[in-house]
């Protein structure tokens, strides 16, 4: 962080795109950071897995009218190479992607289902010490019934690793609640190398998928092996849990919104409005209906339907909850 607290840093922003869905995110997540943070200062890199060995197809964004819309928003297509991960695990690519990235210069990273609604330039990240999102549920380890337990578990990994696991905890929460642990959402996180924070990134993840200790027999590691080990990498870089200050990424500045009807039936009045008006330009609109979550969701307006169905400030404490009942008035659409 700048000795000058209200100093604008530089940094550079990665997201993953490819064929499919991820490229209609893509041009939003573009889109918005072009609206609603003008003067961000960095450079904006999509990076593209390209085809080999590891996938069963051409992953690569092949729209043309697609490709020259980010270019006009100033997105920087970063082509990158699956040489662990692939098809059999696409969340690997925001890990191995890092590795293609400037070297030395501080990122940070979104899931490409992230609008930017403020000034992302304005946020003071202190790259020297990594960290992630907090909105997170409790999704993993689940313990069996005849044990291993939770700290059993996440202290199995820092023994693997050679990482003090006792420094890790938030020692406020108790014994047996997951938020005593270092655990993360994979969808923003950041640091001052994506080279270095790649490299153990990679090696941690590779090593957990091939030779787990004998405590997470038992555990999933699909989808969530990102999410396993991203605690694991921020720790050893000297990162920690709530180094920014509250209610700016995950809050004013950004909205990780996963699926369009999960973002109408619990995201506010303004991230609502901030999607309809980057989706509605003619040169936009003319790509994303191409879509079809955002065809119907947005432009066909089912998403106004599902808001309809939800209070802001009573929903459901579980996601799951929510995408059920979104399902039963048969408007769930990813």
């Amino acid at each position: 962080m700048s000795n000058n607290p209200g100093a604008r840093q530089s940094f550079n922003v990665m997201i993953v795109g490819q064929a499919g869905r991820l490229q209609y995110e893509c041009l939003l997540f573009a889109a918005s950071l072009r609206k609603f943070a003008p003067d961000f200062p960095g450079r904006l890199f999509v990076a593209v897995p390209q085809p080999g060995a590891n996938w069963g197809y051409d992953p690569s964004i092949r729209n043309l009218d697609l490709l020259a819309a980010l270019d006009a928003l100033g997105a920087e297509i970063l082509p990158f190479q699956n040489r662990v991960f692939g098809g059999s695990y696409p969340h690997g690519n925001k890990i191995e992607a890092l590795l293609a990235m400037p070297k030395g210069e501080p990122f940070v990273f979104f899931d490409s289902d992230t609008l930017i609604t403020g000034d992302l330039g304005g946020v003071p990240f202190d790259f020297a010490r990594p960290s992630a999102s907090g909105r997170v549920e409790g999704t993993w380890p689940v313990p069996t019934l005849y044990g291993p337990g939770i700290a059993q578990i996440w202290r199995s990994l820092y023994d693997l690793f050679g990482l003090d696991f006792d420094s890790s905890l938030d020692l406020s929460q108790p014994a047996n609640h997951w938020r005593r642990y270092l655990y993360f959402n994979a969808g923003w996180f950041y640091g001052p190398c994506p080279r270095v924070f790649g490299a153990a990134f990679l090696d941690y993840a590779q090593t957990i998928r091939d030779t787990p200790p004998v405590e997470l027999t038992g555990q999933s590691f699909a989808p969530w092996l990102d999410q396993i080990t991203l605690p694991l990498v921020i720790h050893a870089l000297g990162g920690a849990r709530d180094v920014l200050p509250r209610g700016l990424l995950d809050g004013a500045i950004s909205c990780h919104y996963r699926h369009f009807p999960l973002l109408y039936a619990r995201e506010s009045d303004y991230v609502v409005a901030a999607l309809e008006e980057v989706a509605a330009p003619n040169k936009i609109k003319k790509i994303l209906k191409n879509y079809e979550a955002i065809k119907r969701t947005v432009y066909q307006r089912k998403g106004h339907r599902v808001r309809a169905m939800f209070d802001r400030d009573n929903l459901p404490t579980q996601e799951k909850a929510i995408r059920n009942r979104i399902k039963e008035a048969g408007l769930w659409i990813r």
